[in-house]
Formats: C-alpha cells, structure tokens, sequence
C-alpha cells in the first residue's frame, strides 16, 4: 500500500534514539544553533515575567507548585543502562516509570533484560516499541510476549522510530496501535509522541492529526494513554502546545521531556540535532549561556518555571495531569540526585 506524503517520515524521532552518557556529544557551531521555537506564546510568557514576583512571593505555594509537577517524574535509559540503573536505583523512588529504548545496536534479549531489571528493582517497566524496526508482526508479537514473560507489557511507549526506510509493514507508530494486538499482551497504558515545537521534518497539520488519531484510538480499545514530549528549554512553547492539546479536547496525562543536568556543549548538540529552541534568549532564561559550553547545566530554572505556569490560577486554563519525563543525557544517578535535592531545597 503506497502512503500518502503526509505520513511519510512520521519517525517521531529522537524519542528511543539512546542518546546516553555514554555517547559521544554531537558536535555544535554555537554560532549556528538556530532558534526554533514557535514565537506565538511570546505575549503569554512576558505576561508570566511580569506576574512572576508575585507569584514566587510564596515560598509554600511556589514548593507544592514545583512538588505537584516533580513528584511522580519518569526516566529514560538504553538497553544497555542497566549497570548505571542498579548504581542509581537507591536514588530512585519506589514504582518510578522508567521507559526503556528500542535501540538499533540492541537485540530482543538486551532490551527484555533491562525491562526485567526494572521490574525487580520495584519499578514501572515502560519498553519502547519501534514501529519502523519492526520486520513483521510476528517479530511485534514476539517482543509483546518476551515482555508479557517478565511482567512489563502493562505500560508501553509506542513510537515511530529512526530508520528512514521502515523496516516492515509498519511506517509509524498509528500502525502498530491500530493492529489491536497491544491489548492481547496485557498492555493497559500506552504511551504517544509529542511535539511543543513541532518537528523539523514534519508539519504541524501532520503532527496534530497524528496525535488525534492514536488517542482516537487507544480510547476504543480501551487503553490508557500518556503522551510523551519532545525536550525543551523554554516554558513558553510548551505551556502553548498544552492549551493546543488540551483544546483538542484530548484529556491524557501529559509528561513533559526535560533534559536531566548535562554537560552543556552535550544539551546544545542535542538540541540542534532534534529541532529545539536553542537561542541566545532562551538558554539564557534556561540558565546557560551559548558563549561558554563548559560546565553543567541543570533543569532549575525550567521546571521552577513551569510548575508557576501550571499553578497560575489567574491564566483561567486547567491544564490536566501533567508530570516529567526526564532525558538522562547525564546520567540516571545524575539526574534521579537531581530532583531528589532540588525537591529537598523546594521543600
């Protein structure tokens, strides 16, 4: 069956890429970051700014408003992560969502491993499945029954994936949704893609129908859903896409990706590879300057930030259930240390 273009290259990527402590940074002209981001929020943000005082005048309010967002936050790791999830697990609270990557270089056994590890080390297994490396629904069968073996097919995360060229009859990740087989595996949550700056490749028009139609359909099979975001450096266009997505009339769970702390030259090469805001402007407000890549930076400002936003009653918007997704291109001791001492300072 020939696809219209529309649906072409809907790879949803970087989600499951693996990019991970391990890997080499991309390399970044900081010259040549150009900034992305929608601009249509800007009023919205400089109203923020100017209400922000006020806001942060609380501390007690400003804690549960940064609390309420952080508590319940997700990971990320690589098939291969396990020796770095065992050397984080005490950092970890208890039943965290940790979604695991369909990753190219990785086997079918590595990636039931690390979902089974998670598992025994009492937290939520959250496996990726790679629509476009998929050979065949056999191949899609057998993966959902490894993973129905080791107890962690109740949540999955469904995704597109990174080959250009599908690698059998599914081209995105509606494909793998719509065969109806995810519920035969006792999947009960699943996981979709989303995109607060849209995708580089992509349009908006696509991205929107994509959304509406996996939602549309997980509801009439009768599965949860969670939509995952793309990361990125500024509230602004993601509190945006929120009110977009919410006026959808599209109530899931929404966790939001935030890059756990990183080097910066790390979070810059990431950034300019997936499309991301990355201006002078908005790394600034993240808390990091294009004129000195060296050193850290962690998410801070950002979900301090966006916790404000979430809670600001007089913005007249109820934004649902929204949490964090955390990229751990540092580390998951690193960043799981991370939100534990920052929701200690907050408290």
């Amino acid at each position: 069956m020939t696809r219209s273009p529309s649906r072409q290259g809907l790879s949803e990527a970087p989600f499951g890429s693996g990019h991970h402590r391990g890997d080499p940074a991309p390399e970044v002209d900081p010259e040549s970051v150009s900034h992305l981001a929608s601009v249509a929020g800007g009023r919205r943000f400089l109203q923020f700014t100017q209400r922000k005082s006020s806001l942060m005048a609380d501390p007690s309010a400003t804690a549960e408003a940064v609390r309420s967002l952080i508590d319940a936050f997700s990971l990320e790791m690589t098939g291969k992560d396990v020796p770095g999830l065992l050397e984080a697990k005490d950092t970890i609270p208890p039943r965290t969502k940790v979604n695991i990557t369909f990753l190219g270089n990785e086997d079918l056994d590595m990636r039931i491993a690390a979902a089974k590890a998670v598992r025994e080390l009492g937290f939520v297994a959250v496996p990726h499945i790679s629509a476009r490396r998929l050979a065949s629904r056999a191949q899609l069968e057998q993966f959902l029954s490894r993973l129905r073996d080791v107890g962690a097919t109740e949540h999955v995360f469904v995704v597109g994936g990174d080959p250009a060229t599908p690698e059998g009859p599914y081209e995105d990740s509606y494909d793998v949704i719509r065969t109806g087989l995810l519920p035969d595996y006792g999947v009960k949550e699943v996981s979709i893609a989303g995109y607060p700056e849209g995708h580089p490749n992509i349009p908006n028009e696509v991205l929107w129908r994509a959304l509406e139609e996996k939602s549309s359909s997980l509801a009439q099979q009768g599965l949860n859903a969670t939509i995952l975001t793309q990361f990125a450096f500024d509230t602004d266009p993601v509190l945006g896409w929120i009110e977009d997505v919410r006026t959808r009339g599209i109530r899931s769970t929404i966790r939001i990706g935030t890059p756990g702390p990183a080097g910066i030259k790390r979070l810059i090469g990431f950034a300019r590879r997936f499309g991301i805001g990355a201006n002078a402007m908005i790394v600034q407000k993240y808390g990091f300057s294009l004129t000195n890549l060296l050193g850290t930076a962690g998410p801070d400002r950002f979900v301090t930030d966006l916790a404000l936003l979430l809670n600001d009653s007089s913005a007249g918007v109820s934004y649902g259930s929204i949490n964090l997704h955390f990229y751990t291109f540092g580390g998951l001791r690193a960043t799981s240390v991370w939100a534990r001492e920052f929701l200690a300072v907050e408290s």
